[in-house]
Parts: structure tokens; C-alpha cells; sequence
């Protein structure tokens, strides 16, 4: 009964930004066992597998974006009509990328050069499920029904943990890239409770009728090129590193990698919250500073934090996750959480901006973030020349939002 109290007078929104930790903390446990328990040469196969994992969500953003944008602005009818139109080209996209990866799963093998195709075959039929699983939390997002929301979350991370652990316990004699890509596909199925009927429920309305589709293809479009680009400023500089250093410094730099983004992982759950009420403000016609200013502070002060731990304590905390023998890159652990703050502070301004219908910023800032690509190939002398590229690139792009937005509210 105690509990029962506790939880109703925990805000929706405090409610959310625990379980996104939580979340975060369970990923994050996951890799690590992962990384511990298989070892080095099996693990090599698992990451590829939670790397496609990374991926996924960004692309899967775009739909559950688009989805929390219009539940916030459209009502009735044309809502539902709406939900009918993203829910099937979510479950069409879903559907074709999911056979081509099957199709494709002995190329992939051979790409990656993995010990099984199977792993890719039973990823791929995980995907129609996962954009469906983005429509469904774009609803409750855009509704602002932030403990529902959760549930998706924690459910899907948790089935994943457990029943990896599980079955890498009670079935040693299976390889386990096929153990970790079934925890995949069914934590996928856990990651749709709880289901809003309402996404596939039927209704007679047309969608020329009562829906300006224009609108909604050209913010899901920019949405999708801006989480194209997520994706390549998320993963390009590990790729890079790969190929321009030996085998054990990127190693090295992976365990970094992994650290460092706890930053933007954290920012993330904001960017989740400022998203349907600076829509929700700007459909009644209110300021929306105010709130962007809010999750702003909240990031620059959690960022600050994490860096300062990272440059106070950083043997401490490398030991804690990865081992002695990552010790070697802890003197770049608050420079590459430093690169990554000042990223999720710029993110932070490209979604407002996606919000208010604002779209050049959002093209620029997609380009100006790519430049940590071309910097990284003319400099890549050592890791930590690496690493300070990308601060430079981050700050270039921070200051350019920074001037969008003093010009555009001053134009106001």
C-alpha cells in the first residue's frame, strides 16, 4: 500500500526521467556482462549485433517523432486517420528492411565476418515489430502519458537483460550472437506493452480528406535526414578510429566510446519531454522559451557533473566499468564526455527547433555536425588529437544554434 502511495505522488515527468536511468543503468549492465561473460573474440560478433541495436533506435525516432508531433496537434477523426497512415508505412518499412536483412544475412556474415548468419535473420524479423513499438510510444508521448511510456521502456530493456542472461546460462551449447539476437526480437514483442489499440483500430475516413499530408512527408523526411545524421556523428568516429589506429587503441577507444555517451543518453530523456509540450504551447499560441531554457539548464548541469567526475576520477571510473587493462585511455575520458555535452546541448536546439517548424537550422546543424568527419580524416595523429576534433566540431556546431536562435528571438 506504501509503494502504491509512493508511485501516485512521484510526477509523471519525475516518474519518466527515473526509468530512463534505469534504463540507461540496465543497458548499460548489459553490455558490460556481455563484454565480461563471452569474452573479447564472442563479444566482437555481440557488438555488431547492438551496434545495428543503435541504429535501429535512431531511425526508429523518426516515426515515434512524427507520431508524438501530430498526437499532440491533431484530435478525433483526424488523429486516427493519421495513426492508420504512419502506422502502415511504418509496418511497409518495417517490413522491407527486415527482409532485406534476411535476404542479405550470408553478405552481412561475410561483412562483418561473423561465426553465424542466423543472428542477422532473426534481427531482421524483429523489425516491423520495432517501428510498430515507435509508433506506439510516439502516441504516448505525444499525449504526454509519460508512465505508459516508461512501461515500453523498462519492459523491453528488462525482458532483453534477464533473458539473455538467462539463456547464455541454461544453453552454453548455442552460440551466443543467436542467444543475444532472440533477447533482441523478443524484447522487441515486451516493448510494445502497453498496446494502444486506437494505431490499427479501423476507420472510414479517407486520408485526402481530412489530413494535409504535405506537411507531415516533409517534417518526416527532415526528421529522417536529421537521425541519418545522428546515426553518422554517433558512430563515424568509432569507425574511423578503427580503421586509421591498430586493433588494440580501438579497442581502447570502444570502451571511450561507451563511457562518454552516458552524457548524451541522459540528454536524451529531455529532448523526449521538450519534444509534444513546446508543440502543445505553440498550438495554444504561448511562449516556448521558457520551457527550452528549463531542459537546457538541466543538461548543462548534469553534463557538468559527468564531465567533472570524468576528469577528477577517470582511473576510478574506467576501472569500475571496463578493467586494468583499460586504463590506458582514462586521461580522454573527460575530453570525449566534454565533446559529447556539448553535442546533446546542440541537440537539444535542433529538436526545439524541429518543434516550432523551424527547418534551415535543423539542415545546417545536420551538415555542421558532419564536419567532425573531415576533421578526424586531415587529423588523427593520436586519439587524443581524435577526440579534440570532435570538440572542435561540437563547439562550432553549438555556436552556430546558439546564433539561430539570439538572431530569431531578436528578430521577434
Amino acid at each position: 500500500m506504501n509503494i502504491k502511495n509512493t508511485y501516485k505522488k512521484i510526477t509523471a515527468e519525475n516518474f519518466f526521467m527515473l526509468t530512463i536511468l534505469f534504463v540507461n543503468a540496465g543497458n548499460y549492465l548489459y553490455n558490460l556482462l556481455l563484454g565480461r561473460i563471452l569474452g573479447p573474440s564472442e563479444f566482437a560478433d555481440a557488438a555488431i549485433l547492438i551496434t545495428l541495436l543503435l541504429v535501429l533506435s535512431f531511425v526508429g525516432m523518426t516515426f515515434q517523432v512524427t507520431a508524438a508531433k501530430y498526437a499532440v496537434l491533431l484530435e478525433g477523426t483526424q488523429l486516427h486517420v493519421f495513426l492508420k497512415f504512419i502506422f502502415k508505412y511504418a509496418l511497409l518499412f518495417g517490413v522491407i528492411l527486415g527482409f532485406t536483412v534476411v535476404v542479405f544475412s550470408h553478405q552481412l556474415q561475410e561483412i562483418f565476418k561473423t561465426k553465424t548468419s542466423l543472428m542477422f535473420v532473426l534481427f531482421g524479423l524483429g523489425l516491423p515489430m520495432y517501428f510498430i513499438m515507435s509508433i506506439n510510444r510516439g502516441l504516448y508521448q505525444g499525449k504526454n502519458d509519460l508512465r505508459n511510456l516508461s512501461k515500453t521502456y523498462y519492459f523491453e530493456m528488462l525482458c532483453r537483460l534477464i533473458l539473455t542472461l538467462l539463456l547464455l546460462y541454461l544453453l552454453p551449447q548455442i552460440q551466443s550472437s543467436i542467444i543475444i539476437a532472440v533477447g533482441i526480437l523478443i524484447s522487441f514483442v515486451f516493448g510494445l506493452i502497453p498496446f494502444q489499440k486506437i494505431i490499427n483500430s479501423k476507420n472510414k475516413q479517407t486520408l485526402s480528406d481530412n489530413l494535409d499530408t504535405k506537411s507531415i512527408i516533409t517534417f518526416f523526411a527532415l526528421t529522417a535526414f536529421y537521425e541519418l545524421t545522428q546515426i553518422i556523428i554517433n558512430n563515424s568516429d568509432i569507425m574511423l578510429v578503427k580503421h586509421y589506429f591498430d586493433n588494440e587503441k580501438a579497442g581502447l577507444y570502444a570502451c571511450l566510446a561507451l563511457i562518454g555517451r552516458v552524457v548524451y543518453f541522459v540528454a536524451w530523456m529531455f529532448v523526449m519531454l521538450l519534444l509534444p509540450k513546446v508543440i502543445q504551447l505553440k498550438k495554444q499560441g504561448e511562449d516556448t522559451l521558457p520551457i527550452l531554457l528549463k531542459y537546457v539548464l538541466y543538461i548543462v548541469c548534469l553534463s557538468t557533473i559527468i564531465v567533472l567526475s570524468a576528469l577528477l576520477f577517470p582511473e576510478i571510473v574506467v576501472r569500475l566499468m571496463f578493467g586494468e587493462k583499460y586504463l590506458p585511455i582514462a586521461f580522454l575520458l573527460w575530453k570525449y564526455a566534454l565533446a559529447t555535452s556539448i553535442f546533446a546541448i546542440a541537440n537539444i536546439f535542433a529538436y526545439y527547433f524541429l518543434s516550432i517548424n523551424k527547418y534551415v537550422p535543423v539542415v545546417i546543424s545536420a551538415f555542421l555536425g558532419l564536419t567532425q568527419i573531415i576533421l578526424i580524416v586531415l587529423y588523427h595523429n593520436s586519439l587524443e588529437q581524435v577526440v579534440v576534433m570532435q570538440i572542435i566540431a561540437m563547439v562550432v556546431l553549438l555556436l552556430f544554434q546558439l546564433f539561430f536562435f539570439f538572431f530569431n528571438n531578436n528578430k521577434k
